[in-house]
């Protein structure tokens, strides 16, 4: 195989140019088919760019989500710690507070 960019000659079993580092072989992220172009699948059709964009996309919300459930803890249990210097009263609050927000 001759790379496109450095026209050195490499292996068919490498992925990257070992002169340039030029991707020689992509790999579907969704069906792990191997192919000599980017861009689309001719496998299964999956544009790749858009493929890893929505992957990333809920992987940030996931971690959005865990990171809103540790502040929720996080408060519930300063409020906890803090109940006999303010009686109570910022827990009591937030307790009544998410119960509202899960009934909606």
């Amino acid at each position: 195989m001759q790379c496109p960019k450095c026209k050195s000659e490499a292996s068919e079993a490498v992925r990257f140019c070992p002169r340039c580092h030029t991707t020689l072989r992509y790999e579907c992220p969704s069906c792990r088919h191997q192919q000599k172009q980017g861009g689309t699948c001719e496998n299964c059709g999956v544009d790749f760019l858009k493929y890893l964009n929505m992957m990333l996309v809920s992987s940030r919300a996931e971690a959005d989500a865990a990171h809103q459930r540790n502040a929720q803890r996080s408060t519930l249990l300063k409020d906890i710690l803090m109940s006999p210097f303010n009686m109570g009263i910022p827990l009591i609050r937030n307790l009544l507070l998410n119960k509202k927000g899960r009934a909606d």
